[in-house]
């Protein structure tokens, strides 16, 4: 891809259409062209068992070429399934008002896809859980957090159906991911000017009221309304609670700002609060 692009994952999973709508609502924002996504997850070879003690030399061949078969035979449909669900996504995103989205498939994981076209990217749009993990609302989706870990991009991940961000949360802590979210929002044209709601828990308040006040004034030289506030109590709850309060459309923060150790022993935020959120969150790291 020669320009920047809105990277739109698309699986046929419930959550496809939404990440059509926040990816053709990102395209305009941005006036970066809008692909869309399709992965063909690579199958695992069968495992055929030596039953020379048990079968004959014609068999073993016949059922390898029966096995052969069936795996061609799945390739086939994957691929024509893929293409319906992709020209499904395309026709929604037009709705939406994306200008000639590009559709591409791919027969490869989804996170080895995005490395592999990151140079290209501009923000990558995905839903919180694909096809195979819809219905698990305990566990983030497959190939969620490999690519937050793995993409360098902002991601936007999609949990509900489509509103228009009208107010923004950031969540706030100095630390380098949220300075990286923070720089998004006065430099990048998806978020202009909508009001923030500036968000900082479980922080020293000394600490606090010194980079929020930093945060606060460079956030309102860019011409965004700001409302800086602390709230106390865990993290993920506390964060939480407040964008529920507030009717907030989209949270911005900064994703898996400590060590993997460090997160194996407490726990990822990250983690928690796309578990937790009900609106979409954009992640940077």
């Amino acid at each position: 891809m020669s320009d920047r692009h809105v990277v739109a994952c698309i699986d046929g999973s419930t959550h496809s259409a939404a990440v059509c709508d926040y990816a053709a609502w990102a395209s305009k924002r941005l006036t970066k062209p809008l692909t869309l996504l399709h992965n063909i997850e690579p199958a695992y070879d069968p495992v055929v068992t030596d039953f020379s003690g048990l079968m004959e030399l014609d068999g073993r061949e016949t059922l390898l070429e029966e096995l052969t078969s069936i795996e061609e035979q799945r390739s086939r449909l994957m691929l024509e399934q893929g293409k319906f669900i992709l020209n499904a996504a395309r026709q929604r995103a037009v709705f939406a008002g994306a200008v000639e989205p590009l559709t591409k498939q791919r027969h490869d994981g989804l996170t080895e896809s995005l490395i592999e076209l990151e140079d290209g990217i501009e923000l990558v749009v995905l839903g919180i859980r694909g096809a195979d993990h819809e219905k698990d609302n305990q566990h983030l989706g497959g190939h969620l957090e490999s690519s937050i870990r793995a993409v360098h991009q902002p991601i936007l991940v999609v949990n509900n159906t489509f509103k228009k961000p009208q107010k923004i949360m950031l969540a706030y802590d100095a630390s380098e991911p949220c300075e990286k979210a923070l720089n998004l929002l006065l430099t990048s044209t998806l978020l202009t000017k909508l009001p923030v709601h500036l968000v900082t828990s479980g922080q020293s308040r000394r600490v606090t009221k010194l980079s929020q006040r930093e945060a606060q004034e460079s956030l309102a030289a860019a011409g965004h309304e700001v409302v800086a506030v602390m709230v106390d109590g865990p993290v993920g709850e506390s964060l939480h609670q407040y964008q529920r309060d507030n009717d907030i459309d989209l949270t911005l923060m900064g994703a898996f700002g400590h060590t993997r150790l460090r997160e194996f022993v407490f726990g990822s935020v990250t983690v928690k609060i796309l578990l937790s959120a009900n609106r979409p969150l954009l992640l940077v790291r």
